[in-house]
């Protein structure tokens, strides 16, 4: 795959090398790594969440070798079918067009129009097996193909040592926003003594309202994105000892 920073990175590399050797350099071709961890294709799918969008990677538009993208306002509704091709050692370590490092143990992709990031649910059309991708990067720059994967989302969809595969591509329909009750005081000490531990424990929004006709201060963290990240935060709290909130939808 051939983003704009890896297209100047390389020319970039190719003649300070040519300065310093008087030859010319000959970029290393991509594959996969020397050690594949044993337990990259059952890596879990990670958490579709609301993100704000990158600075960095939401131009307007871009031009690659003479062809301009017209980047996506929104990701809702997108679907399509095509190939797939895959990206590792050759980029891993180096920015993506977000300005993360690439990872290519992590499950990622790039597209050349979908808002960065977006939650990708990818399905590999021959064996029927899925995953969940978080586009970071642009790419890939070829007719032939929608998505370029990282070697950790080809390995979990069994494609990597095939190259490229045909896939079905689709974002995730808008889940409501939830948020969690952790707790319900007539002490007002109280309930602002359980919502800073929990601000530490989490990491998270979490503040105390008094709801109308009722003289209990309650504590209430959110909101957040989607079920799955609702129900990982209860966990987590009842695991403190905490005890159990309760899950409200918006």
């Amino acid at each position: 795959m051939e983003t704009s920073s890896r297209l100047f990175g390389c020319l970039l590399l190719v003649l300070l090398t040519a300065c310093r050797s008087g030859s010319v350099y000959v970029e290393p071709a991509d594959g996969p790594p020397l050690h594949t961890p044993p337990d990259i294709a059952h890596l879990p799918d990670p958490i579709p969440r609301r993100e704000p969008k990158s600075k960095r990677g939401n131009p307007p538009t871009y031009t690659v070798s003479g062809r301009t993208y017209h980047v996506l306002d929104s990701a809702v509704g997108y679907r399509a079918t095509g190939n797939a091709s895959w990206y590792g050692k050759k980029f891993h370590g180096r920015l993506t067009s977000s300005g993360e490092p690439f990872d290519m143990f992590k499950l990622t992709a790039a597209h050349t129009t979908l808002p960065i990031p977006t939650y990708l649910k990818v399905t590999n059309l021959d064996n029927g097996r899925s995953t969940v991708v978080r586009v970071n990067d642009r790419g890939p720059f070829h007719d032939d193909r929608i998505i370029d994967l990282s070697y950790a989302a080809a390995v979990k969809l069994d494609f990597a040592s095939d190259g490229t595969a045909r896939v079905r591509v689709e974002t995730f329909a808008r889940q409501p926003d939830f948020f969690l009750q952790a707790g319900a005081f007539r002490e007002l000490a109280a309930a602002d003594a359980l919502r800073d531990d929990l601000r530490a424990l989490t990491g998270k929004s979490v503040y105390v309202v008094r709801v109308s006709d009722d003289r209990l201060f309650r504590v209430r963290l959110g909101p957040v994105y989607g079920r799955p990240e609702a129900v990982r935060l209860q966990a987590l709290i009842t695991a403190a000892d905490y005890g159990q909130p309760l899950i409200l939808e918006q």
